[in-house]
């Protein structure tokens, strides 16, 4: 195997023409005759049997050229492609230029993963929200932990908005009982948007005993056999409840916690909100960034790389529907769309996406990033101990190389992020302008004659009150 040609085209393809020898190609048409002959009925000879220059001078010389490229195909085209040192993406076209007893060429077009000139991905500015956690945060957290210890009692009364109605329920298509539509000593979340669009408010004012027709007509997005069918539902109130929530104190704290007063716990729902907010902000930060990044690279991409991508997007979005128990067809059906059409709704996120795959790789190459097996092994450990699981149970769900994959990605957005510039949200610079706190940032990466350029936050952080 010969590689005659590498060429260059546009939008980052390549055309390879490969040339086998004669002697190679002979061996490759030889095997193609003994895999064949037994398919092949000569006059005067029993199936596997003929020769193969009686079986060339019936058939013609050229019977087994096309197994015998086939064959000789796949081992030439990698074997160029590690020549040449190709980073391929997708399937080649292959055109047979000329085949005969004095071997083969042929020429492959493939993409290529393009060359990519980084922009700026050092000193890029972006916003950065200050994290705040108020006494109102921390109350509100408290009353969702109050909410969920909460207990139902029964109310002598109507059904209001809020409350929980425990129903009997049927539902009837022209008189017709459907599929689904029927339940016993169901609590319904008044107001919860549980049920059908027209359902929950029509129970307000029932009380315990009652009975009576719902009529309603069912969404035009919903399961095919109802979509936007009116239908009634008999419905029964057995009861009516109503949340009793307790009372937030030292009690409720040792109750929910490890606590022993409101006063400990206020404090930890403090800190735990300050760092999910720290986290959140952090995220935001670098994803704007990062989104910078990929915006300002230069790459002739390919139309297989997004083609390949918004695939991958579909499959992933096929295994989420999964794992919520909606087959795709259904959704399908549901939302009126085809795998084509998600597909080229997909165009768009999956070129942003390879733009930034492409800017991570390019960035990871100009900083000679590397991931020691150390590194990915601690990354292991952290997952192990996260999840509660142990060490050996990980490594058998996590390969190594997506872990380390994963790892340096991670430097490349903490090498960007370390080397930006944080910008107070434009509410809060023009509060600390107003208050006259506000300090003039400095460029990041600007040095003078001899001597670095001190680096200074965008913005002075004024002292903020404690959440109590």
């Amino acid at each position: 195997m010969t590689v005659k040609s590498c060429e260059k085209l546009e939008k980052s393809r390549v055309a390879l023409t490969i040339e086998v020898g004669a002697e190679e190609f002979e061996a490759a048409v030889n095997k193609a005759y003994l895999k064949m002959r037994g398919k092949m009925n000569i006059p005067g000879f029993r199936p596997g049997k003929a020769p193969r220059k009686m079986i060339e001078s019936m058939y013609g010389a050229e019977v087994f050229y096309e197994e015998a490229v086939n064959a000789i195909l796949p081992d030439a085209y990698e074997s160029a492609v590690d020549e040449q040192k190709l980073e391929v993406v997708g399937y080649p076209q292959v055109e047979i230029e000329n085949v005969g007893k004095e071997g083969a060429t042929f020429k492959c077009t493939v993409a290529v993963y393009p060359e990519v000139e980084l922009g700026q991905y050092k000193g890029l500015e972006a916003v950065k929200a200050e994290v705040k956690v108020m006494a109102a945060d921390v109350n509100a957290r408290l009353k969702e932990m109050a909410d969920r210890n909460s207990r139902l009692v029964v109310v002598e009364r109507a059904v209001k908005k809020g409350d929980t109605a425990n129903i009997d329920f049927e539902g009837f298509d022209q008189g017709v009982a459907f599929e689904g539509g029927k339940g016993e000593a169901f609590d319904l979340e008044i107001g919860s948007g549980s049920f059908v669009p027209g359902f929950e408010d029509q129970l307000i004012g029932m009380k315990a005993g009652e009975e009576k027709d719902i009529d309603i007509t069912f969404p035009e997005n919903y399961t095919p056999e109802l979509a936007g069918k009116p239908v009634v539902f008999h419905v029964k109130v057995n009861e009516v409840k109503v949340k009793e929530l307790p009372a937030i104190d030292d009690e409720f704290a040792k109750d929910v916690s490890e606590f022993d007063t409101l006063k400990e716990l206020k404090a930890d729902i403090k800190k735990k909100m300050t760092d999910e907010r720290t986290a959140a902000a952090q995220r935001a930060f670098e994803d704007v960034l990062m989104t910078k990044v990929a915006e300002g690279i230069k790459a002739d991409i390919p139309d297989e790389m997004i083609e390949m991508q918004a695939h991958q997007m579909l499959e992933g979005f096929k295994q989420q529907l999964a794992s919520q128990g909606i087959p795709f067809d259904q959704y399908t059906k549901m939302t009126g769309m085809n795998e084509e059409q998600i597909i080229m709704d997909a165009k768009e996120p999956a070129t942003n996406q390879v733009r930034m795959d492409l800017a991570i790789r390019a960035i990871i190459k100009a900083e000679n990033l590397e991931v020691s097996d150390e590194e990915v092994e601690n990354e292991m450990k952290s997952v192990a101990e996260k999840y509660g699981m142990d060490l050996d149970t990980v490594k058998k769900y996590l390969r190594p190389e997506d872990v380390k994959e994963q790892v340096i990605r991670e430097k490349v957005v903490k090498l960007v992020a370390d080397n930006a510039v944080a910008v107070a949200p434009a509410e809060e610079k023009a509060e600390l302008e107003e208050k006259g706190e506000i300090v003039e940032k400095k460029p990041a990466a600007k040095k003078t004659e001899g001597e670095k350029a001190e680096k200074k936050p965008a913005a002075k952080k004024t002292a903020k009150k404690d959440a109590e």
